[in-house]
């Protein structure tokens, strides 16, 4: 994953009471496999930020890879 990937959860994250689905994006590579990411609303207000194993993220595409290319 890179910096300022959008990316959705996978699994719940109970304790920062975020739930699989919800969207986030990657602001730091902490560590091999581990990244921070910043949750926020729609006003882009931030709610969580967390550091999340890359296995429990999903990264999400707005155009089909043949376009981005």
């Amino acid at each position: 994953m890179k910096t300022l990937e959008v990316v959705a959860l996978t699994n719940d994250v109970p304790e920062k009471h975020l739930r699989r689905g919800q969207v986030g994006t990657v602001v730091e590579i902490l560590a091999p496999g581990v990244v921070e990411v910043e949750f926020s609303d729609l006003e882009g207000v931030t709610y969580a930020m967390c550091a999340i194993p890359e296995s429990s993220l999903m990264v999400l595409h707005h155009i089909p890879d043949a376009i981005a290319a």
